[in-house]
């Protein structure tokens, strides 16, 4: 009896560090910043501007303007938890060769950004970049199209809600690779854990889209090995807008370049279809 009750009493000590660990290691599980900028537009033949963006918390917010001279709208990219803007130029060839002009922009504490990653600094980010296209750049918020991938489709359903309650109505929404919430992708991940009583952060995706009717495109791969693809479904499945899906192929960061010319056509359908609607 002695012998189990101390094996129990290990487990038990055991699993306690472990829900401990979980909870202070939060923050390295969630972000992945770089600094250093490993190429620019011009590198793939792209004009672009530096800017630089103040964000409500003070902080110096770098970006990338990539205009196109006749542009059919403005996306306003925010990228995924790892990198920065200089890992996603194909991203913007891509928006580019489709007659999209962007800006793209990295969090705080990210490549040029002064600050540190968080749910808040994030949301903060968002919106500083979304007052520079509207008001310093004078784009007609009604031709912007808000594009999340991974963790910024969760940044993006935030903002379109705060862009909303500020009386703004964007063209639309893409959301690529994106969980309903990441108490849920904390639970689905580690269900032997108590994650919604330990997670520190939300980035509710799911309630932030909630009561909206704005047109979403939806993508998801069934081979992201990420976020799960049941979450994608359920974050679309949620939603009680216009909206349409995506099925995607290939990894969680792959996606879109091993699609090649379906992805295209997927993103022209959905852009075809908001020009209709203008």
């Amino acid at each position: 009896m002695g012998t189990a009750l101390k094996l129990i009493g290990a487990a038990v000590i055991c699993y306690g560090a472990v829900v401990v660990w979980m909870y202070l290691s939060q923050r390295k599980m969630l972000y992945y910043p770089r600094t250093e900028h490993v190429a620019s537009p011009e590198l793939i033949g792209l004009p672009y501007e530096d800017v630089t963006i103040l964000n409500g918390l003070g902080n110096h917010i770098h970006a990338w303007w990539v205009p196109h001279p006749d542009a059919r709208f403005t996306i306003l990219f925010s990228h995924g938890n790892g990198g920065n803007v200089s890992h996603r130029l194909e991203t913007l060839r891509i928006f580019h060769e489709m007659g999209i002009s962007t800006l793209v922009y990295d969090y705080s504490g990210y490549g040029k950004s002064e600050g540190e990653p968080g749910e808040g600094a994030m949301r903060s980010d968002a919106m500083a970049a979304w007052n520079w296209l509207v008001k310093t750049r004078n784009v007609s918020p009604e031709s912007v199209i808000l594009f999340g991938r991974s963790l910024g489709g969760a940044v993006t359903a935030r903002l379109a809600a705060d862009v909303l309650d500020r009386g703004y109505r964007p063209a639309g929404l893409v959301l690529e690779s994106t969980f309903t919430s990441i108490p849920d992708m904390g639970a689905y991940m580690y269900p032997w854990l108590p994650v919604r009583l330990l997670a520190r952060y939300q980035y509710d995706s799911e309630s932030a889209l909630r009561g909206h009717d704005l047109p979403i495109l939806f993508g998801h791969s069934q081979e992201d090995e990420i976020v799960p693809y049941a979450l994608g479904r359920r974050l679309y499945a949620s939603y009680a807008g216009p909206k349409a899906f995506m099925e995607m192929q290939g990894g969680h960061n792959s996606g879109y370049l091993f699609m090649g010319d379906a992805y295209i056509k997927e993103l022209e359908h959905f852009f075809s279809t908001l020009e209709q609607e203008k």
